[in-house]
């Protein structure tokens, strides 16, 4: 895969809808830093901040299914966006990046959650 390949990508209402059905099945990612996730998170999310990528990027493959459907979250859907392409680069198989990330999952469908 090439960087300019589009990665999948899934809407908020997408992901809200996978969150109210048995989420057994999914992957989700969040590689936001330990501060925004303090600020705003949503249930279910495993962390791993980029900033720390030197610390699980040896041992992610021991920790996540490369056959699972992986959902990737950041602020705003950038950061994320990274995350998938090296988890697509790294043999995961079905990587999806949210858009428009926390920010527009607080704003559409859990206004609950913080903006920041």
């Amino acid at each position: 895969m090439s960087q300019n390949q589009s990665i999948s990508t899934i809407t908020v209402k997408e992901l809200a809808e996978y969150l109210v059905k048995d989420s057994s099945e999914l992957q989700l990612i969040d590689v936001r830093e330990p501060e925004e996730v303090k600020i705003a998170s949503i249930k279910g999310f495993k962390i791993f901040s980029l900033s720390q990528f030197h610390e699980w990027s040896k041992t992610i493959i021991y920790d996540l299914d490369f056959n699972k459907e992986t959902l990737v979250l950041c602020h705003h859907g950038v950061r994320s966006s990274q995350m998938c392409f090296w988890l697509l680069q790294t043999g995961f198989l079905n990587v999806k990046n949210i858009q428009g990330g926390i920010a527009a999952y607080s704003s559409i469908i859990d206004n609950s959650i913080p903006q920041y």
